[in-house]
């Protein structure tokens, strides 16, 4: 079966090439096996292995055996690092980065991004987005909602348009605005765990547009901006 190439930047072979690219160039430092590469991307192990596979011949990335686990990370030497991380992490790399800037807001529920770069994240084709479009569910400051996006802006390389609506807003249906938003592709990223309807709607939204998110129940106080690293079989 012929692989598509992505909407968001066709000079990755797929989808999977670049979701795996991303998520190793934005933490160099850490490793990864197989299994949680895989668990991030939304493939099957082998998949993934076969584009670890072709990117450390191309020497982007490195990878080394304990055991039964193979750990892979971004080979920070490669002459066309930097160039690299540059140009995966403005079109990969938004979920993993706004998902970690946005982790520590206060009084916020759920993060989802949509407009232009949620539609070529779902395979719609169109001009490549120059901007990323972000709802924060709740009631966050203005301040502390601009101060994320600025931050996040800095990392992405693209300007981030940071909204915020209550919760109640977002699942009445009654709001326009809202309305039109969830009749076209959006990617949830983050949810508070003690929000079980919003939780429960946002997955519902996921299922039936069959699309792949990294929505994940987390604590909007949690200061952690990333998980644990675990070594287990890959």
């Amino acid at each position: 079966m012929k692989v598509l190439a992505p909407s968001l930047n066709p000079i990755f072979r797929s989808d999977t090439q670049g979701r795996l690219l991303a998520r190793l160039f934005l933490d160099t430092d850490a490793e990864f096996t197989i299994t949680e590469l895989s668990t991030h991307v939304g493939c099957s192990a082998p998949t993934v292995l076969r584009e670890v596979e072709r990117a450390e011949i191309a020497g982007l990335l490195h990878s080394r055996k304990i055991g039964p686990s193979r750990l892979v990370r971004a080979d920070t030497q490669h002459p066309l690092h930097d160039s690299m991380s540059t140009l995966i992490l403005s079109t990969f790399g938004p979920p993993l980065i706004l998902s970690q800037t946005f982790i520590g807001l206060p009084k916020s529920e759920a993060v989802i991004i949509f407009g232009s770069w949620a539609a070529r994240f779902a395979g719609r084709p169109g001009y490549s987005p120059r901007d990323i479009d972000v709802l924060v569910i709740g009631a966050p400051e203005t301040r502390t909602l601009h101060a994320a996006a600025s931050a996040a802006e800095r990392q992405i390389g693209l300007e981030v348009n940071a909204i915020s609506r209550p919760s109640a807003d977002w699942l009445s249906g009654g709001d326009p605005f809202i309305s039109e938003l969830r009749s076209n592709p959006v990617l949830p990223i983050l949810v508070d765990e003690d929000a079980r309807a919003l939780r429960a709607d946002l997955e519902q939204l996921l299922q039936m547009g069959s699309r792949q998110g990294a929505l994940e129940p987390r604590k909007f106080n949690d200061s952690r901006s990333a998980r644990a690293r675990r070594t287990e079989p890959g």
